[in-house]
């Protein structure tokens, strides 16, 4: 585990780079905090200096720039915060939707290293032809392969390789946002109910998911499963590859290889004689099913990752970013959007009451006010001037006046929704993101509320019931044992003995020492680099 100086180092280092890139991460209109308006004052010679000899570029490019810099987890880090407009602000948050995650390849005798560690034996065992690489971002590579399939035909696969030390990279890299993030949480009291520590948490679920492909092999499946009966809809031509699990490991993925049109050119699109209307309808249509119906979905679906086929279907491609979402999460899902949908503000508000989203102390009908200033433009724009992008950023200046705190389960999907409404514009600038998503959202609360739905309601609570009536007995022993445990504290006091006391008393000594040890440090590590990248 990184110690507390390295993660310190580390966090200075990344705020000198952003200096000398001229990037500042508060949002307009928001107070800077003490410690950031210290490292203000030390990194701006660096940013004085350097302004000068700055290649040139808007924001968005030299946010980049900064990232790219910083290496492959301050890469992901950006994608990441893309999401969180509510912490870093509707600008930043645009600039960093624009990241893209693309760096150098590693070697191919780094790749056929990690082949032969993976799937044993040599390289050549296991395909027929092997490329160099024909993509490569911060977390793994691809190549094109050949195999033989079970009739000794050749198949054309891609093959997805980790990159080289990239675990232990991230590993570090997150220490340090982590100390940050408790940092801001310690110190500046309006940041905490954006509970920066669980965004870090997040971060750190979500890249320990990318980094075994084993998992991401799993997801695809899954996805396969979900949609097996929705290519009779006649919005259900989207489909996932097929996994090659004998040549699947931690670090390796192969997959069919897709021979498709990007759908990030929409020119081919149109000449190829797809109709770019229902690509997107499809596009958002699918995203929406796979949210609510399944309570699980791809949650990096930008253009990159999906490719349309000759006869139409849609594939999506790179699932090391999966969201879900529980029954009550889905069922707040489709009632928001049909509440929004329908105009129905007093209901949509009591929604977010009954989920516990917005404190009880709160009144339903103000909410159900600021739900209606939210909704009533929808209504009265035409659908090319509709965006998600714009009802979520009003939906996040309201989360501080309600005292809403962040929910962490609902980041990706909130993300996902905003990019899954931008693939399906560029397709079709006029799509009506409500006109799409309504027979969705009709469709989930007809099967959940009607009679299907109580059924369906009725055999889970029987479930339930039957699960509780099994445990019963050993239930009963644990509350007797609990009970018991519970008179004697309550006749004899909780007692510690001396040596508890002082060792306690000890560690919270040497833990204040260190603290203030720590900081120390930091202010002289970024004394030093500073002295140093002004000298060099």
């Amino acid at each position: 585990m990184p110690s507390t100086v390295s993660s310190l180092f580390r966090l200075a280092r990344a705020g000198l780079v952003m200096a000398q890139h001229g990037v500042r991460f508060v949002p307009k209109g928001v107070k800077v905090p003490a410690a950031l308006k210290v490292a203000r004052v030390l990194t701006w010679p660096i940013g004085a200096l350097s302004a000068p000899f700055r290649r040139r570029g808007d924001r968005a490019t030299r946010v980049a720039r900064a990232l790219t810099q910083l290496g492959p987890s301050y890469i992901k880090l950006g994608q990441f915060m893309a999401t969180r407009a509510d912490v870093i602000g509707q600008d930043l948050a645009a600039d960093l939707a624009e990241l893209r995650d693309a760096l150098p390849p590693f070697s191919m005798k780094e790749a056929r290293a990690a082949v032969e560690e993976s799937l044993g034996g040599k390289l050549e065992d296991h395909f027929v032809t092997f490329s160099e690489p024909v993509a490569a971002a911060s977390i793994a590579q691809v190549h094109k392969a050949t195999v033989h399939d079970a009739d000794g035909d050749v198949q054309t696969v891609a093959v997805k390789i980790l990159r080289p030390g990239v675990e232990r990279r991230f590993r570090n890299d997150l220490a340090s946002y982590d100390l940050a993030a408790g940092i801001i949480e310690r110190f500046h009291k309006p940041s905490r109910r954006l509970r920066p520590r669980a965004v870090v948490d997040n971060l750190r679920q979500t890249t320990e998911l990318e980094m075994d492909l084993r998992l991401e092999a799993a997801a695809i499946s899954e996805m396969a499963d979900n949609i097996n009966g929705d290519r009779d809809k006649p919005d259900g031509n989207f489909r996932v590859p097929t996994v090659d699990w004998r040549r699947t490991a931690k670090r390796v993925l192969t997959l069919e290889w897709i021979d498709g049109i990007k759908m990030s050119d929409a020119t081919a699109l149109a000449a190829a004689g797809h109709d770019l209307e229902q690509l997107g309808q499809t596009v958002l249509r699918s995203f929406l099913r796979h949210a609510m119906r399944d309570g699980f979905f791809h949650a990096d679906m930008h253009q990159g990752n999906l490719f349309v086929e000759p006869d139409g279907a849609i594939v999506a491609v790179d699932f090391g970013i999966v969201g879900r979402l529980n029954l009550n999460e889905r069922r707040f899902l489709a009632e928001i959007l049909h509440g929004l949908i329908t105009r129905d503000y007093r209901r949509a508000a009591q929604i977010h009451f009954d989920a516990g989203y917005v404190p009880s102390h709160h009144d339903v009908e103000v909410f159900a006010q600021a739900m209606r200033a939210i909704g009533e433009p929808i209504h009265g724009r035409t659908a090319s001037e509709i965006s998600m992008a714009d009802l979520l950023a009003q939906l996040f200046a309201y989360t501080e006046v309600f005292d809403m705190e962040t929910r962490t389960e609902l980041i990706l999907l909130q993300k996902s929704m905003v990019v899954a409404e931008g693939v399906a514009r560029e397709l079709d600038p006029n799509l009506n993101m409500w006109t799409a998503a309504e027979p969705i959202a009709r469709e989930w609360i007809a099967e959940n509320y009607g009679v299907a739905g109580q059924i369906k309601t009725v055999g889970a609570n029987a479930e339930v019931i039957g699960r509780v009536l099994a445990d019963a007995p050993r239930v009963l022993e644990q509350a007797e044992r609990a009970t018991l445990a519970f008179a004697d504290m309550a006749r004899d006091g909780v007692r510690l003995d001396e040596a508890t006391i002082a060792r306690m008393a000890g560690d919270q000594s040497r833990g204040a020492k260190w603290q203030s040890a720590a900081i120390w440090v930091a202010a002289g590590a970024l004394i030093v680099i500073a002295i140093t990248l002004l000298t060099s």
